[in-house]
């Protein structure tokens, strides 16, 4: 017997054309028995993504696309999923099959006790050893950072509640880092352990250098410690110079001719020092000041070019 909520299922994908045909196979043995919708937001694919997505609409009437102009990003499509999605409750999910859908069941039933968020925590992946690093670090430098905890060790696979997803469409940013927004909210929230798998087709989209982007971005969205660290190292560096000149004054009126040091390695120390310490804060200001830059600009986060039974 179907139910009678409607469950939305919003994926982003970009270059996933192997992993859609599998990735339904799975989600349909979950979902069937569900009055539910799936929204794929293509993120301007340079491969047959889009048309094995419109083969796949040909099949089966429950399935909706958008398709962006240009590569706007993960965050991006989203953020464009949640505002056509018309779920009681909306679960997010990528289409690599590193999570398993098999347990949206489960997240459902926590949402029907009464939990408005429901993670998908990781308890083993099968990645690399340098992503599994870089992973980490990634989750506890942001928290160490923040001023908003930012669940550890989760991704963007999590249900949430339409109350959630109404919220996040209410907000004004225009470059929002969804997985701080979602815990900045403070709704009632609930973890289930998953074991992430291998990805099932390509590449990763997300390198080293992305992964760095994202967590400057989420830094600077959610805290203004980087700019008190910048503050502190300016104390810092202004402290360390007096001792330099009290000790340069010291050795000068006190010591005979002969220990007088020329400087010149101290000289340059000091110049690299401090000028790595001027560099590393006006980058930091200038972070805070391209971020409200942005903002001012006030551009659509996307571009829609086409929708599909929508």
């Amino acid at each position: 017997m179907a139910k009678q909520f409607l469950v939305s299922i919003v994926i982003p994908v970009h270059n996933e054309e192997a992993n859609i045909s599998p990735l339904l196979l799975r989600l349909n043995q979950v979902i069937a028995k569900y009055n539910h919708e799936i929204i794929f937001v293509d993120d301007g694919s340079s491969d047959q993504t889009l048309t094995v997505l419109k083969e796949q609409v040909k099949k089966n009437s429950k399935l909706k696309i958008l398709s962006f102009n240009r590569n706007f990003g993960h965050q991006a499509a989203l953020s464009c999923g949640y505002e056509h999605a018309k779920g009681d409750c909306v679960i997010t999910i990528d289409a690599d099959l590193q999570d398993p859908p098999e347990i949206i069941d489960e997240m459902i039933k926590k949402w029907q006790q009464g939990y408005e968020i429901v993670y998908a925590k990781r308890k083993t992946r099968q990645d690399t050893l340098f992503k599994k690093l870089t992973a980490f670090t990634f989750y506890r430098f942001i928290n160490f950072l923040s001023d908003t905890p930012i669940p550890t060790d989760v991704g963007d696979f999590r249900l949430q509640d339409k109350r959630v997803n109404d919220y996040l469409k209410k907000l004004p940013e225009h470059n929002k880092f969804l997985r701080g927004l979602v815990a900045w909210g403070g709704f009632k929230e609930i973890y289930l352990t998953i074991d992430r798998d291998k990805r099932y087709s390509g590449k990763t989209h997300y390198t080293l250098s992305k992964m760095f982007n994202f967590a400057l971005d989420g830094i600077i969205s959610f805290s203004t410690k980087p700019l008190r660290i910048a503050t502190y190292m300016g104390f810092l560096t202004s402290f360390i110079g007096l001792l330099g000149i009290i000790y340069a004054l010291l050795q000068r009126f006190f010591l005979p001719h002969e220990y007088w040091v020329t400087g010149w390695t101290a000289l340059f120390v000091a110049v690299l020092f401090l000028g790595g310490t001027q560099l590393i804060t006006i980058g930091i200001i200038g972070e805070y000041i391209g971020k409200v830059y942005r903002e001012t600009q006030n551009r659509p986060q996307y571009l829609l070019k086409e929708k599909v039974n929508l």
